[in-house]
């Protein structure tokens, strides 16, 4: 009797082994898969930070760029301003050059006072413009540039080329890469083709 209740004790105590020991499995089991589960959420957000972190950095170079553009605007035109007051003035001063120099052109030889007084006067307003980037333009023996020069005459000039700039009226000047005015030329052309082929009509016929 005493045989048989030691041996169910002892089978009591297995099955209560078991059942603990397939208790703590399973509580370890459900402790592993809440480890398991944490990682991929925490990779998400890491994915989410470094996908905003880009973001703002491309915001960033986007309105870094758009600043730098908008500078560089504000300073051209400003350039632009100062460059187009600048010419304004300068293309007030040249009606007096040119009363200058024709007032060189007409003085008689006896006038040496009033010559020189007017040359210095030239020199000044020429070495004044020149100091401030103004150059003439005096075309006269080089081909017509319409760029530079206005053509008030087309006329057969013996000796020169069609195209050449035979006289220059008036003197265009230019500011840096702008024009103030251009030259007034009279630019020569080649002899009418009908006039030789009459001529020759007479010839024949005398």
């Amino acid at each position: 009797m005493t045989n048989d209740t030691e041996e169910v004790t002892t089978t009591d105590d297995l099955s209560s082994a078991v059942l603990d020991e397939l208790s703590s499995s399973a509580n370890g089991e459900s402790g592993l898969e809440a480890v398991e589960e944490g990682p991929p959420t925490s990779k998400q957000a890491l994915e989410a930070l470094r996908e905003e972190r880009d973001e703002l950095a491309e915001q960033l170079l986007r309105r870094r760029a758009e600043f730098e553009n908008f500078r560089r605007r504000v300073e051209r035109d400003r350039h632009s301003a100062a460059q187009e007051a600048l010419a304004a003035i300068f293309r007030e001063l040249l009606g007096t050059v040119d009363n200058l120099e024709r007032a060189l052109s007409s003085a008689a030889g006896g006038e040496d006072e009033l010559r020189t007084g007017v040359e210095l006067t030239h020199r000044e307003l020429v070495g004044l413009l020149e100091s401030h980037d103004v150059v003439p333009v005096d075309p006269l023996g080089e081909r017509f540039d319409p760029a530079v020069q206005q053509a008030l005459l087309h006329e057969p000039v013996p000796g020169l080329e069609e195209g050449e700039v035979a006289e220059v009226f008036r003197k265009g000047y230019l500011f840096g890469d702008r024009l103030l005015r251009p030259a007034l030329v009279k630019v020569a052309k080649g002899d009418d083709p009908e006039d030789g082929r009459e001529g020759g009509g007479e010839d024949e016929g005398s």
